[in-house]
């Protein structure tokens, strides 16, 4: 995610909990029968996921009324117990008319915000695969949850982005990055609409006064980087080098100098995956794009393959950083996505980095300079060097300190360990955490192996240590 202009709608309940998320809560381990876990563990939103099982698909054939604003339709969740379960939660808000478990009719309730507690008619045993069939409907922007709604309604339509939340509001879920799975979505809407997802536009096709459009995401995506969003849309097509096909969409009602920014921007799409592919490795999906809807936001977000930017960063000139900055997540955060959200810095401050990057490509910085720039920029007595990257908690998830310390420190660790051992890490970690998760203790071994330096005081200094780092070091 890219802010612009006001902070991003994250929760800032200031939610914590002391134990950390480790495989066993997560997957809610054990050899009895009894309740999934309400929540996955994680140390910032205790609320959010679930315990009991692991989605591997989910399959959703829905249908949007932009007049009413009204979805409805059935989501079809396939799982593995990792327990056995008498009763577990799927995150959602909307309201639900049915659940099925393997084709049995299930009793539901909800509970808190956002859980749908599932009682099926017989325990689920540990290691069974098995279906849940949710069918539901609701107005999604009228639903708020936490005091915000993230459907964001438009004036032809309505459009799911947001982090680190967005899924509840329109399918139901196990809504955290440690529980990825692949995607089947179909959308039925009113002839002369269109609807925008993840991946692969399977086909489109119209029969009488409806459109389906069916989209298929076949690599592991968390469920925040799920997106939707319908409307009417300028479509363009192109490749990557690579031949990676693209597919971007401009909302037909924004201004047309803003168009016009919006497309020379998007539109490098192919050219800026291919010149991070020189950092990062081999582009992971096989599908890419972005859209720009009539929104009134202010933030870009990474949806997997299909990016969401807000006209508001094209509204008075080009602006292909953030189009980086964006690309970028799809190593960092969408291929290797965050175990738990306080290691948001894995996510945030590699595609900040990525700016300076492109910067140094198009002419306007090198990375040494620019993270330079920003250490200079901030006195020590600036509450910029309160917020700790590595952990900057809930209420600071999405700081500046998070985006620019974040990308300073990344500079200054290639500072440290050299250009040879840098360049070799930013390509290590996604291979070898290729559509997983990944932790910060996780990048830290990896980059003291590849450095073959103990790199305990550089962390602390830079990503845990409320203070301005003494020293910034000195570029090779």
């Amino acid at each position: 995610m890219r802010k612009r202009v006001i902070a991003s709608t994250a929760l800032a309940l200031g939610l914590s909990l002391t134990l950390p998320v480790t495989a066993a809560s997560a997957t809610g381990g054990g050899s009895h029968a009894g309740p999934g876990a309400p929540g996955i563990g994680d140390p910032y939103y205790p609320t959010y996921g679930n315990g009991g099982y692991d989605v591997s698909h989910y399959d959703l054939d829905l249908d949007y009324q932009p007049a009413t604003d009204r979805l409805s339709g059935t989501a079809v969740v396939t799982a593995t117990a990792t327990q056995g379960l008498t009763s577990f939660d799927l995150d959602f808000a909307l309201d639900v008319s049915s659940v099925r478990v393997d084709g049995r009719p299930a009793r539901f309730t909800t509970a808190g915000e956002q859980e749908l507690v599932v009682t099926p008619a017989r325990t689920v045993p540990r290691g069974h695969r098995m279906t849940v069939a949710v069918t539901y409907s609701g107005v999604p922007s009228t639903v708020q949850k936490y005091g915000f709604t993230s459907w964001q309604r438009t004036p032809d339509g309505g459009v799911a982005a947001n982090e680190p939340e967005s899924a509840w509001w329109w399918f139901p879920s196990n809504d955290h990055p440690l529980d990825k799975a692949t995607y089947d979505v179909t959308v039925h809407v009113p002839k002369g609409e269109q609807a925008v997802s993840n991946g692969l536009l399977l086909s489109a096709r119209t029969a009488g006064g409806s459109t389906a459009y069916h989209w298929r995401q076949d690599r592991p995506q968390a469920t925040y980087l799920a997106t939707l969003a319908v409307g009417h849309f300028d479509i363009t097509r192109g490749r990557t080098r690579t031949g990676v096909p693209i597919i971007n969409a401009y909302s037909t009602a924004l201004a047309p100098a803003v168009k016009a920014n919006a497309r020379a921007s998007v539109e490098r799409t192919g050219e800026i995956i291919d010149f991070l592919s020189g950092y990062f490795g081999p582009y992971p999906f096989d599908a890419a794009g972005g859209y720009v809807p009539n929104v009134t936001s202010h933030f870009a977000l990474e949806a997997q393959t299909r990016v969401f930017y807000s006209p508001s960063f094209f509204a008075t000139a080009p602006d292909t950083s953030v189009v980086a900055h964006e690309l970028a997540h799809q190593w960092w955060g969408d291929d290797v996505s965050l175990e738990r959200w306080s290691d948001i810095w894995l996510n945030e401050g590699f595609a900040g980095y990525a700016e300076y990057l492109w910067a140094e490509h198009e002419g306007t910085g090198t990375p040494q300079r620019l993270a330079q720039q920003v250490y200079d920029s901030h006195p020590a007595d600036d509450p910029f060097w309160t917020v700790k990257p590595g952990d900057p908690g809930a209420a600071n998830q999405f700081d500046d300190a998070v985006y620019d310390r974040g990308a300073v420190a990344i500079q200054a660790l290639r500072d440290t360990i050299g250009d040879r051992a840098f360049l070799e890490l930013l390509k290590a970690w996604p291979a070898q955490h290729r559509y997983g998760n990944g932790t910060i203790a996780e990048f830290r071994r990896l980059a003291e192996h590849l450095s073959g330096r103990d790199l305990g005081d550089f962390f602390t200094t830079w990503l845990y240590t409320p203070a301005k780092p003494a020293v910034f070091p000195a570029g090779h």
